[in-house]
């Protein structure tokens, strides 16, 4: 029990924080309002401890056996959240009220998690330091999806309300404008600390 609520404290600190998911949603929330969003929201809530438990159940073997594939999903993944900034940034002022934009879908939401490089850090990082030799692996894996499950509609959706509540704020589209222009900022500084991962594995180590 104490485990489980020492991974509860970790699953809060790590979903409640600034990251390309909570960025995204609350700037799905300022555009296309929190009924919109909802496909978005489920398909975070409910994707990330779904890649939790595949993680937790091996998947992740896979990327110690075949480091470059890891890698190369960090690039594809990269790439993916550079489009995402500049399809923020560049969004139309009540853009889905004129459906010239639409938000994300469950399936889109849910898939994005395995080139969300915040996600992989989250979900091995849970794996890694909660889960032990002398336990029982199957148990302590489901804990931890729990827990994520549990966070993630809160923490997550806190993000998506204040964006709704900004969306009534943002009223004038000049403002509307400069708000996806900074999370798009926001979202391509979120990307900074992956890049420079990327440098170290295909460039300093050459060097």
């Amino acid at each position: 029990m104490e485990i489980f609520i020492a991974v509860l404290f970790f699953a809060f600190s790590t979903t409640i924080t600034p990251g390309p998911n909570n960025v995204m949603i609350m700037s799905s929330g300022v555009n296309y309002g929190i009924r919109a969003s909802m496909p978005h929201f489920l398909g975070i809530c409910l994707g990330f401890p779904v890649m939790v438990l595949l993680v937790g159940f091996g998947f992740g073997v896979v990327f110690e056996k075949f480091p470059n594939l890891h890698q190369l999903i960090k690039v594809a993944g990269v790439a993916y959240l550079l489009w995402l900034a500049w399809h923020i940034a560049t969004a139309e002022p009540k853009a889905i009220e004129k459906g010239t934009r639409k938000p994300f879908t469950f399936w889109q939401a849910a898939l994005f998690q395995w080139v969300n490089a915040k996600a992989w850090m989250m979900a091995s990082g849970a794996v890694a330091a909660y889960t032990t030799v002398t336990g029982n692996p199957v148990t302590e894996v489901l804990a931890i999806t729990l827990a994520f499950f549990l966070m993630a509609f809160p923490c997550v959706g806190i993000w998506l309300l204040f964006g709704s509540l900004l969306r009534k704020v943002l009223s004038n589209a000049l403002f509307q404008r400069i708000f996806n222009i900074t999370m798009g900022l926001i979202l391509v500084a979120s990307i900074i600390p992956v890049l420079q991962e990327l440098w170290q594995f295909y460039f300093a180590r050459a060097a």
